[in-house]
């Protein structure tokens, strides 16, 4: 026995649980999820992809919206042309079947190397409310593309973008039922005012998030 399934195995004699109440412990904890009343909440309008635009802008982000997935590597290219930035990049697997290599960019499905210059991801689904990008990790869509690159390019069909942060945990609840090894949020590019207050870009992670809004999945 390990030491988490030791803490683990003492937490659940300490609550009386076992196989056979197991179930309907399952079903109290899901049934206070869905009795929890939120607190205020700001209005969002109902044009969820025009506030999460807007949103990200706000947050340091550029944003490009092309009307299919066929227009996405073209958008990245003219993208990284703009930035003056490399034009090759590792790509979630998900996403490798696009015709990158017909809009110039030397793109490979793997596992990235710190010497990347560019990742391009999926995204679980984005928060209107806060030009926020949620991913969750799994073996098609390893959390690292998106953190270790400087430059992280996200691309997300409009049909996944929720009005808040609870819309967005409701949603992975519903269609992940566990969570993922990793969640994460994306507000704009990696900062950090630690030093005499100065915001320093791409301290902790990619100074530059680029999203690509897909608007017909």
């Amino acid at each position: 026995m390990d030491a988490r399934d030791d803490i683990l195995g003492r937490l659940r004699r300490k609550l009386g649980r076992d196989a056979e109440n197991r179930a309907a412990a399952l079903a109290d904890v899901e049934a206070a999820f869905a009795a929890h009343a939120q607190g205020p909440r700001p209005a969002v309008e109902a044009d969820l992809a025009a506030r999460f635009c807007r949103e990200a802008e706000r947050m340091a982000s550029t944003v490009e919206v092309v009307a299919d997935y066929r227009g996405v590597p073209a958008a990245v290219a003219r993208y990284l042309a703009a930035a003056g930035l490399p034009s090759r990049a590792v790509v979630w697997p998900k996403l490798a079947t696009l015709e990158w290599a017909a809009a110039g960019l030397a793109v490979e499905a793997r596992a990235v190397r710190a010497d990347d210059p560019v990742g391009i991801t999926g995204c679980f689904c984005a928060v209107a409310e806060t030009g926020t990008l949620m991913t969750c990790s799994a073996a098609d869509s390893p959390a690292a593309t998106s953190l270790l690159p400087e430059t992280h390019v996200a691309v997300l069909p409009v049909s996944r973008i929720v009005s808040g942060m609870e819309e967005a945990w409701a949603l992975a609840r519903s269609e992940l039922g566990a969570l993922p090894r990793a969640v994460n949020f994306i507000s704009g590019p990696s900062r950090t005012g630690d030093i005499e207050m100065t915001i320093v870009l791409g301290a902790h992670g990619p100074a530059r998030v680029h999203a690509v809004l897909v608007r017909e999945a």
